[in-house]
Parts: C-alpha cells; sequence; structure tokens
C-alpha cells in the first residue's frame, strides 16, 4: 500500500514538473523572440532600462525551467539530494512571494510615488534615438488602456515643450493627430490604469503562484521523506535477507 502511494506520487510529480518544464521552454522562447525582434520591448523605466519585458520573461522562464527540470529527475531517480535542492528552493520562492507582497502593500504609497516620478523621467527619452523598446512601450499601453501620460495628459507637454501629446493618445489615431486639441486625446491617466488592471488580474496570479509552489512544496517534502525512508527499509530487508543466507549456507556446511 506504501509503496503504491510513493509510485503515485512520484509519477504525479514526474507529469506536473514535466508540465512546469515545458511552460518555462515556452516563456523563455517568447522572451527569447522578443529580445532578438523588438529590443528592449516594454521598458518603461529609464533608471532601469535591463527591466524589460523580454528580460523578465527569459529570467522567469530560465528559473521555472531549472525548478522543473531538478523535480523531475528528482522524481523519476529518487534522488534525495535533487528532491531537497528542490524542496529547497520552491521554498524560498514560496517565502520571497509572501515577502514581496508584504512589502507591496507597507511601502505602496512609496512605491507609486518612485514608480511615477522614474515614469515621468522616462518621458523625456520618448522617441528619441536608443529607446525604441521604451517608445513602443509607451504607445503601446497608451492605445490599449486608452490613456495618457503618466498622471494626466499634461505630463507630454514639459516633454515636447508644447501642448501636443503623442498620436497614442488620440481617441482616433491619424498621423499628427496630437497636435490637435485636448478634445481629442485620451485624459485618463496611464499610471492609475495600469495598475488598475494589474490589480484585478495579479491578485489570480499570486494565489495560483502561492499555491503552487505550497503544493510542490510539500509533494517534494514527502517524495524526498519517503524516498529516504523506502532505500532505508529496503537496505534493512537486503541485509536481514544476507544474514539469513549466510546463516543457512553455514547451516548447510556443518
Amino acid at each position: 500500500m506504501a509503496e503504491g502511494c510513493m509510485m503515485a506520487l512520484r509519477y504525479g510529480m514526474v507529469f506536473f514538473n514535466l508540465l512546469f518544464w515545458l511552460g518555462g521552454c515556452g516563456i523563455l522562447g517568447v522572451g527569447v523572440w522578443l529580445s532578438v525582434t523588438q529590443g528592449n520591448f516594454a521598458t518603461l523605466s529609464s533608471s532601469l532600462p535591463s527591466l524589460s519585458a523580454a528580460n523578465l520573461l527569459i529570467a522567469v522562464g530560465t528559473i521555472i525551467m531549472v525548478i522543473g527540470c531538478l523535480g523531475c529527475v528528482g522524481a523519476v531517480k529518487e534522488s534525495r539530494p535533487l528532491l531537497l535542492t528542490f524542496f529547497i528552493l520552491l521554498l524560498l520562492i514560496f517565502f520571497l512571494e509572501i515577502l514581496s507582497i508584504m512589502l507591496f502593500f507597507i511601502y505602496q504609497d512609496k512605491i507609486d510615488h518612485y514608480a511615477q516620478r522614474d515614469l515621468k523621467k522616462g518621458l523625456q527619452l520618448f522617441g528619441t534615438e536608443g529607446n525604441v523598446g521604451l517608445t513602443n512601450a509607451w504607445m503601446i499601453v497608451q492605445t490599449d488602456f486608452r490613456c495618457c501620460g503618466v498622471t494626466n495628459h499634461t505630463d507630454w507637454f514639459e516633454v515636447y515643450n508644447a501642448t501636443r501629446v503623442p498620436d497614442s493618445c488620440c481617441l482616433e489615431y491619424s498621423d499628427n493627430c496630437g497636435l490637435d486639441n485636448p478634445g481629442t486625446w485620451w485624459t485618463a491617466p496611464c499610471y492609475e490604469r495600469v495598475k488598475d488592471w494589474l490589480n484585478e488580474n495579479l491578485v489570480a496570479l499570486w494565489i495560483f503562484a502561492l499555491c503552487t509552489a505550497l503544493t510542490q512544496v510539500i509533494t517534494a517534502f514527502k517524495l524526498s521523506c519517503h524516498t529516504y525512508k523506502y532505500k532505508k527499509d529496503k537496505k534493512n530487508i537486503n541485509n536481514i535477507s544476507i544474514n539469513i543466507y549466510t546463516h543457512y549456507v553455514l547451516i548447510t556446511i556443518k
């Protein structure tokens, strides 16, 4: 019965981590594709230009692939060191997720202040040479979220030193529509629009990530313990069998 449960636990972990690894491969592939074809895609921060969507996808995909590979190989080979490494990494990620959530809520006002300041600073690089990723990111954000500027459309006035905005701020896109009157522009702040979207979608994502990590931690710990106990019992049985066989041989010789 115990051996059957262990087999089910092992195969379940292999299957789950194989899907986990394949998902990591997909995320990594998308990140590499964006990096090669789009450059620093979705880079909104001027102080952290490497914090782009492409680089984030590459980092997340690599981490998922490594963890999935450790869990899958460790379960197949019943390797206690690999399972313990897998367990420790997942436990570390689980606590980092909890810590990041706590810090976000504790310092939310300061994060908003510094983020808005950094984004406004990044507006100055819009349309300049070598900042294609930042320019494309702002165009996509303003078009998709129907917003303009960080806190309002007047943020662009300081960039252009004139009463104008990028064409992506227009209610109906056309060339040089950003030179028209403000009644033809989006007025909603992009920071609040994106923040609301993240709050609506990231809660479910955080819950899913925490539940997945916790399930993986418990499974890895149980499988590691069962593997250790199974191998120990198997070793004891082998020793007993050897002793019985040796005793039988000695009796036969006598």
